[in-house]
């Protein structure tokens, strides 16, 4: 998978030359795969002196078996020990099909008595040429972060010059015995292992990375160092799927008041991973989490703004910590996600989780859209009640169900929409637009947002009474048919011009942007079902999180 990382690479550069200190995993074949790769193909062909270069080729690939091979300490360390004046910025190579990535980082020596007091060091990771950009970004943030934490301990107590001189004298030493020994086939790499704390670190983040996706480490037992790789880390529901940063943005971009949060992990299991130095705000927003609360209502119970609780929403979604959901009711309509995998392991933990009960056969519920006032039966005990709202909330953790909303379309009678301004048809146009007083062309529309602007006192009972029954009115039907008060066709006439009858808003946005109830919502719909049209579909902001539906 291009995701994972192939090798994590340290090397440095000062007055003594450039050195590669320290690379995981370190195949001690690497020479001989060398050697194997310019091998020829006859050996009892001829070599030529003048051809002596172009007989030995390059290999055209650096992994083998998932590890980066076929390129020497030497070369490796010369490709990374950049100029000065690329400290501090993105380092990006690529050598056949492997990509370099990584950000040197510059130091001064603590020493005041050294001349050449500069040192450069750089943390490289090797990914697959074919990573995309969002996943080399990602790794250039984790060498940017590294490389910030180990100046820091560098100034502070010197730690980085300390691991630095016992790798140098480990790889001196090997280098020694391989001279007396002939056959002495010891990688300094695995002695470095147990005496330097960088090294197991760097181990760690390699082994981190291409399990979990989720890094915590202290550097010298004193800095933490986190992160999160999200195209790991959110591939829990569905092997293969890509989450990248982008995708979780334009999900937060869409977040309203009106959403909720569910907690992918337990609410202890949650506050206990939390570091020492967390925000004392997001512990309190977790303390009082519910998957039934909105965002809105989340920030009133946890005494903090609602722009505080969308960005700790963002970070618990960044790192797999919860997903967005719409708060649990009785109007909610799930149905089976599209993308549902049902592996034994899930039937197993919903056996655990609800002895007695069948995860296919309660999702066989839900093949069809099925609210859960639906499932609920009054005769049933409390305890019945709230166990459906468990089994609910464990199938969304899981992105076994989908939740549908209700969007409406506004669609003209039979005899069509009657044109505002009608002067003349010399003003009119065959495409259905009408030229203003300066010649301009408008297009003829039922309502616009900038008819009445939300919020304008236009929407009073006069203006709109006049609207109606004025013949070139928007509507084209007579009041007289319908046998209702007038307020239903003043709530009519209002949210078309404001624009929500258009299909691309539905009834639980509505309520919460007019501070409608949804009886009113329903009450209309039901009023003027010749001329609105209703469907269910999914809220675009949470479907992102379903591969299938995010991918169209």
């Amino acid at each position: 998978m291009e995701i994972n990382p192939l090798s994590i690479i340290l090397v440095k550069s000062d007055s003594k030359g450039d050195r590669m200190l320290f690379r995981y995993p370190h195949t001690t074949n690497h020479e001989r795969d060398l050697n194997q790769c310019t091998k020829r193909k006859n050996p009892y062909s001829l070599i030529i002196n003048e051809d002596l270069l172009q007989s030995l080729p390059f290999p055209t690939s650096n992994i083998t078996n998932g590890n980066l091979t076929g390129l020497s300490d030497e070369v490796l360390s010369t490709l990374f020990a950049v100029k000065p004046e690329l400290c501090e910025l993105k380092f990006e190579l690529k050598v056949n099909n492997v990509r370099f990535v990584g950000h040197p980082t510059l130091l001064s020596s603590r020493g005041t008595k050294e001349t050449n007091s500069s040192m450069l060091f750089n943390v490289v990771f090797a990914l697959q040429a074919q990573a995309t950009h969002s996943v080399v970004k990602c790794y250039y943030d984790l060498s940017r972060r590294l490389g910030i934490a180990l100046r820091h301990e560098e100034k502070r107590c010197g730690y980085l010059s300390e691991e630095i001189k016992m790798m140098v004298s480990t790889h001196d030493e090997a280098a020694a015995r391989s001279e007396e020994e002939s056959d002495g086939d010891e990688s300094p790499y695995e002695v470095i292992l147990q005496k330097c704390s960088l090294a197991r670190d760097l181990k760690s983040v390699f082994n981190s990375l291409s399990t979990t996706g989720v890094i915590n480490i202290m550097i010298n037992k004193w800095i933490q160092v986190s992160f999160c790789l999200p195209q790991k880390v959110h591939q829990s529901h569905k092997k293969g799927f890509i989450m990248n940063p982008e995708m979780i943005d334009r999900c937060l971009k869409s977040l309203r008041p009106y959403h909720g949060l569910l907690l992918l992990i337990e609410q202890l299991e949650l506050l206990e991973s939390l570091p020492s130095d967390s925000s004392p705000a997001l512990k309190r927003m977790i303390q009082m989490y519910n998957p039934l609360k909105s965002l809105q209502t989340l920030a009133a119970d946890s005494d903090l703004t609602l722009s505080q609780v969308f960005q700790l929403t963002g970070h618990l979604v960044y790192w797999a910590k919860a997903t967005i959901i719409y708060p649990l009711c009785e109007s909610n309509v799930y149905v089976v996600s599209p993308d549902a995998i049902i592996t034994n392991q899930l039937l197993e933990m919903f056996s655990e989780q609800f002895p007695g009960l069948c995860l296919l056969q309660v999702l066989s519920d839900f093949s069809l859209p099925t609210s859960i006032s639906q499932k609920l039966n009054p005769l049933n005990q409390p305890q019945q009640q709230t166990q459906l709202v468990k089994i609910i909330i464990w199938m969304l953790k899981y992105h076994l169900l989908l939740q549908l909303h209700t969007y409406v379309q506004y669609m003209p009678t039979v005899h069509g929409r009657i044109i505002k301004d009608s002067k003349s048809s010399d003003t009119s146009s065959p495409t259905g637009t009408v030229e203003n007083e300066n010649g301009h062309q408008q297009e003829d529309s039922s309502w616009s947002l900038s008819d009445t602007p939300k919020g304008t006192p236009s929407d009073s009972k006069t203006d709109m009474s006049l609207s109606i029954h004025k013949e070139d009115g928007i509507y084209d039907f007579q009041p007289e048919n319908y046998s209702m008060p007038s307020d239903d066709i003043i709530l009519l006439d209002k949210l078309c011009r404001l624009g929500y009858f258009r299909g691309a808003h539905h009834l639980e946005e509505i309520m919460y942007l007019e501070n409608i109830r949804r009886s009113q919502l329903l009450q209309i719909l039901d009023k003027f079902r010749d001329i609105l049209i209703t469907c269910e579909s999914e809220d675009p902001a949470i479907a992102l999180f379903y591969s299938q539906l995010s991918s169209q």
